[in-house]
């Protein structure tokens, strides 16, 4: 009996590292230019062949770098790179907000961290598409003011396409990340808030990107977020006395 659970915890542990090799394959490949957005990998018997690693290995291998928003897979086609602009994979952050009990007011800092400042750069290099990303999500936020959850999701897709204006990739990313965490765990209830007044906070900010004031962008999403942030304690805690003014 120890023999085969010693034999089992030895494959488990090769499967391991086999993976591991398959995500350090994929990385290689990438960084020379052999793999880009959208390119299809090869078939899961030839890649294995081609790696030296099993098929359960390689599978191992492959959900890793799905969870990392790497690859992803369509029913039928095959295995892809991702394309379109950049992704974080949300998993760890998801893993490391359960584990550590992210507060709803700290995801209000980091945004606000973030956002601010991607609000500034997207008056300055926001290039047309990006605006016109900006102004669906407005029209769908004023289509949707009778239906939270539609419009909850129109202005996380403003607030993303605002970081896409930013030109910066990686803020890009991590805002995107972190709205779709919230968007998933449900951690803003917009039931009782006034989509109306919502929406209009978010054309003032769409107004001073496409005007190209970069302090009055930073200014109004600076002053959006922390009215959000009040208005979801308010909510939460019965405390309608405005919280303190920050430092600036």
């Amino acid at each position: 009996m120890e023999e085969v659970q010693k034999g089992r915890t030895n494959s488990g542990a090769g499967d391991t590292a086999a993976g591991a090799q398959v995500v350090e394959h994929v990385r290689r490949e990438i960084e020379a230019g052999r793999l880009g957005p959208g390119d299809r990998l090869p078939p899961e018997r030839e890649l294995a062949l081609k790696m030296g690693v099993s098929r359960p290995s390689l599978r191992s291998g492959l959900r890793t770098l799905q969870a990392m928003g790497i690859i992803t897979s369509r029913r039928g086609a095959g295995t892809f790179i991702v394309e379109g602009p950049p992704q974080l994979g949300k998993a760890p952050l998801e893993f490391l907000a359960a584990l550590h009990g992210f507060t709803l007011d700290q995801m209000y800092e980091a945004r606000r961290m973030l956002e601010v400042g991607a609000a500034g750069l997207a008056a300055e290099r926001a290039t047309g598409e990006n605006m016109a990303g900006m102004a669906d999500e407005l029209t769908g936020m004023f289509a949707a003011l009778d239906e939270p959850q539609v419009f909850l999701r129109h202005d996380l897709g403003f607030h993303r396409a605002v970081a896409a204006g930013s030109g910066n990739p990686i803020v890009a990313a991590i805002i995107g990340t972190l709205t779709e965490i919230i968007w998933e765990t449900g951690r803003i209830n917009m039931a009782g808030f006034s989509l109306r007044e919502s929406a209009e906070t978010h054309r003032r900010i769409y107004d001073a990107i496409r005007s190209r004031s970069a302090e009055r962008a930073r200014r109004e999403m600076s002053e959006h977020l922390e009215h959000a942030r009040w208005e979801q304690v308010k909510r939460e805690t019965g405390d309608a006395r405005k919280p303190a003014a920050r430092h600036r």
